[in-house]
């Protein structure tokens, strides 16, 4: 996205991919800060557990007394993490193209004035924000990820979190296709990726015990960090998507029908979406063959997190060379 005469943000991701991808920790999305009430979110999954955890230090702009995460905690029947599918704001291009870890927030679920004339600051004064309270919630909350990935000497990456969020999502498509068996296929990675995970929180705890001046714990904290790092760029496949390659994310991406059910696996969903002149069995091939990719990313991602760097399950863009 980008206004005239500027650049956007994903020529910028483009033009700069190379180093995105080799250092890049993660993209913390502000667009609408304040649309109204309410905190909303979304987020790569690995991020979620960080995301709440923060939420819990910052002030309530709404209820005193209350913490941002009480209140998110009881709206909407309880806190709702957005899956970032979509592409309609700045860490499209981030994630769905060049696989690094999101986190989207805003306050207010949507603006009916956006990009209108009523899109002002007299508005946000006199009716969005008007002491500028949720302003400052948002930008306490960005402020406190920034220092956490910044600062903590292991990444606060949970790849429990995005196993078990896997798993949901097959389960969700084992009923749309009335076939538990034909996803099947996809259990056991997501087992390998939840016990990879396991071990990362075992060694991640190791480390953080070794006195930070520690040479070898240096190495070995900077070496892990690398993986979790390249962890979600094993999600990408080179060749992209079928038909739509610049989108390279096999677990998050827009389905190409819009009107899909399936806010994931968005080769899977194109494969079941697209009718053409297709038999039955040419279409069951194509969902076993976007099935077989989506199982073989994630048995990258499990194999990066242990850091087993063959051949065949390096992310796209590895360089054993990281630079500091």
């Amino acid at each position: 996205e980008g206004s005239f005469f500027q650049i956007g943000s994903t020529e910028w991701v483009e033009e700069n991919l190379g180093d995105l991808q080799s250092k890049a920790v993660a993209y913390l999305n502000v667009d609408c800060a304040v649309q109204g009430m309410g905190l909303f979110a979304g987020s790569t999954p690995q991020l979620d557990k960080l995301l709440i955890d923060v939420t819990r230090q910052v002030k309530d702009p709404d209820v005193e007394g209350k913490t941002v995460h009480d209140t998110w905690s009881t709206m909407n029947g309880g806190i709702n993490i957005e899956r970032l599918a979509r592409t309609d704001s700045d860490f499209a291009p981030f994630l769905h193209h060049a696989g690094i870890p999101c986190v989207d927030l805003y306050y207010g679920k949507e603006f009916p004035g956006y990009h209108t004339a009523l899109d002002s600051y007299i508005w946000m004064e006199k009716h969005g924000d008007p002491l500028f309270l949720r302003h400052l919630a948002i930008t306490e909350i960005w402020g406190l990820l920034a220092l956490r990935l910044a600062n903590d000497l292991v990444l606060p990456f949970d790849y429990h979190t995005y196993a078990s969020q896997l798993q949901e999502h097959t389960n969700v498509l084992a009923d749309r296709m009335n076939n538990s068996q034909s996803v099947s296929v996809i259990n056991g990675f997501i087992n390998d990726l939840s016990s990879a995970a396991t071990e990362v929180q075992k060694e991640a705890k190791e480390l953080k015990l070794l006195d930070i001046h520690d040479g070898r714990g240096l190495i070995r904290r900077r070496l892990l960090n690398d993986r979790l790092l390249l962890a979600e760029r094993s999600f990408l496949h080179a060749e992209g998507l079928q038909g739509r390659t610049w989108y390279k994310h096999l677990m998050y991406s827009p389905p190409e029908d819009y009107e899909s059910e399936l806010s994931f696996f968005p080769g899977i969903a194109d494969a079941i979406s697209r009718r053409g002149n297709q038999s039955t069995r040419q279409r069951q091939a194509a969902v076993r063959q976007e099935l077989w990719r989506v199982a073989m990313a994630i048995q990258r991602a499990a194999n990066v997190l242990r850091g087993e760097f063959g051949a065949h399950n390096k992310p796209i863009n590895f360089s054993v060379s990281m630079a500091p």
